[in-house]
């Protein structure tokens, strides 16, 4: 939060009015986010989830033009829908279960008996919604609707902001629902998450390579790479012989969702720190406008197709790292189907991701006009880059915080 904060100083001075507002929705937005982080029970979550997206909602359509508007109010309308399901979903478990705390919903489903879907259809339709609800909040397919439109009207600071920090907190809070509430569920999870990061990181990369608008080209790469963190989740509740085993000894599938978010924090952060002091001065989100940006400033360009090339996985970044850690995770579980549609995605993901880099360094440039920008914006932007770089080079220190933290999250 506090880098987004810093990279948003130079864009907020152009919004004369609601400037102190702005920066009073992102604290709220991350006081949410947080709360998801410590949240063991189902109305907790709820709550910070709202807490969460309605100050986002707002940020999205903080511009007041036409594609900020529509991007709000699609944001707002489609949470409004996958959070009524979320929350039909909670209170059809806490039906069955008699409890909204997510220890005592792991004994009632530990002990629920029958031939029915998870020994009750009450609860069946409870966690399919409940998946529903959150697939929107992780932007995975089928429920990424409402990516694209948001990644091009939002302000870049925020749509940065979205990208990274709610991702990753919607993906801590899966990984405490799904793995203290629902782990005794007898039903096999891996496949069915298997499923969705297959599904997501397909139609992620597919429709991504004919994007002409950078930013809508980032709002389908945002989907792609949940289906990779989606390859950690579903590693995670599977054992070599198919078989649940508890969270304390699904050692390396958690441990490298949390890397891959901290590896992917990073380098979509440069990227769109780089995106939002590009835009400012060209005013155009066209990728073909980003020509001959390596003769109006070199080391804007360098650092954007620095962190082009971590978000493919190209080493020694930590994406790479992350994708390695991702992909062992799913082999060692039995997924080895989901890791080679994982590694041919990534391959298909480096198409556009050097397209960018391609325009930058090899088309002639459309002005001569230098891109410059204030200390804070390039403090930002050197922090999130230096951090990218830290973890391709030293990935063991941020791996021992990701392990302490799955050991916090199955409390």
């Amino acid at each position: 939060m506090a880098l987004v904060v810093l990279a948003s100083t130079e864009y907020v001075q152009s919004i004369e009015r609601f400037q102190g507002e702005y920066f009073g929705l992102i604290l709220f937005a991350a006081t949410g986010m947080m709360m998801l982080g410590a949240a063991t029970e189902l109305i907790t979550i709820y709550v910070s989830l709202e807490l969460t997206t309605l100050p986002l909602a707002a940020l999205t359509a903080f511009l007041l033009s036409k594609n900020s508007s529509e991007a709000g109010m699609k944001f707002l309308i489609i949470g409004a829908i996958s959070s009524a399901l979320m929350l039909y979903g909670m209170a059809l478990v806490f039906g069955f279960t008699g409890s909204t705390q997510l220890a005592e919903i792991s004994s009632a489903v530990g002990q629920a008996t029958g031939d029915t879907p998870f020994g009750n259809y009450a609860l069946f339709v409870g966690i399919i919604l409940m998946i529903a609800g959150f697939g929107f909040k992780l932007s995975a397919a089928p429920f990424q609707m409402w990516v694209p439109d948001v990644y091009e009207g939002g302000p870049p600071p925020v749509v940065g902001f979205l990208s990274v920090a709610s991702k990753a907190a919607a993906f801590a809070v899966v990984i405490r629902v799904f793995f203290t509430g629902f782990f005794d569920v007898a039903l096999d999870w891996g496949i069915l998450i298997a499923g969705l990061a297959a599904a997501s990181m397909v139609i992620g990369n597919l429709v991504a390579v004919v994007q002409s608008n950078i930013r809508r080209l980032f709002g389908y790469s945002a989907i792609a790479h949940a289906g990779y963190i989606l390859v950690g989740v579903a590693a995670g509740v599977k054992s070599d012989d198919g078989i649940f085993k508890a969270p304390e000894f699904a050692a390396i599938g958690p441990d490298s969702v949390l890397f891959y978010l901290a590896a992917y924090a990073a380098a979509n952060l440069t990227a769109f720190f780089a995106i939002t002091m590009i835009s400012s001065k060209i005013k155009s989100d066209q990728i073909s406008d980003y020509s001959g940006l390596s003769s109006r400033n070199p080391i804007l360009a360098i650092v954007l197709a620095l962190s082009l090339l971590a978000l493919i996985g190209v080493p020694p970044t930590g994406v790479f790292i992350a994708k390695l850690y991702i992909f062992t995770a799913a082999v060692d579980s039995g997924l080895v189907w989901l890791a080679i549609i994982g590694v041919i995605n990534s391959a298909v993901s480096a198409y556009y991701y050097v397209r960018i880099i391609r325009v930058m360094f090899t088309q002639p440039a459309t002005s001569e006009t230098r891109i410059v920008g204030s200390a804070a914006p390039w403090l930002a932007l050197g922090l999130a880059g230096s951090a990218m770089v830290f973890m391709g080079i030293a990935p063991g220190f941020v791996m021992e915080a990701a392990q302490e933290a799955v050991k916090a999250l199955a409390v």
